[in-house]
């Protein structure tokens, strides 16, 4: 005798697959009947003074003025930075791959250098001068000039 060529699973499938498409049906008839009876007082949503959405309109007698130039958006106005010249010495480099590190007088601070932030070659133990420029992974050497 042969079996049946549908399993019990495909049948499963197919039952939940059915009714799926039948709650669909159900909800978007739902939508079709009470779509449109709204009026827009109804649809409308407004704001209170402490930011909640409310149904109500707000009451005239609670407005009052700003004064937008009392309103501090962010961050604080950024003054012009003269940039520092530093000095330092150059405690790495290697010429073949054109980057090294420069260690800065006072602070000890080591800073990435590449070939192409030097204004005049340099070497191990040169004094330089220098600015720092933010990178993409941290501060860099920039502008490196020989000091005699």
């Amino acid at each position: 005798m042969a079996r049946s060529q549908e399993t019990f699973n495909k049948k499963e499938k197919e039952n939940q697959k059915a009714k799926k498409r039948k709650e669909k049906a159900a909800k978007k008839e739902e939508r079709k009947s009470t779509s449109g009876k709204k009026s827009l007082e109804e649809m409308m949503a407004y704001v209170d003074e402490h930011g909640n959405i409310v149904s109500a309109p707000p009451d005239p007698s609670k407005k009052f003025e700003i004064d937008e130039s009392e309103i501090e958006i962010g961050v604080a106005k950024r003054e012009d930075i003269i940039p520092e010249i530093r000095t330092g010495k150059v405690s790495f480099f290697n010429d073949s791959k054109g980057y090294g590190f420069i260690k800065e007088d006072g602070s000890g601070d080591s800073y990435f250098v590449h070939i192409n932030g030097l204004k005049q070659p340099i070497k191990e133990t040169d004094k330089v001068s220098f600015d720092i420029q933010k990178g993409q992974k941290g501060w860099n050497a920039v502008n490196v000039v020989l000091i005699k």
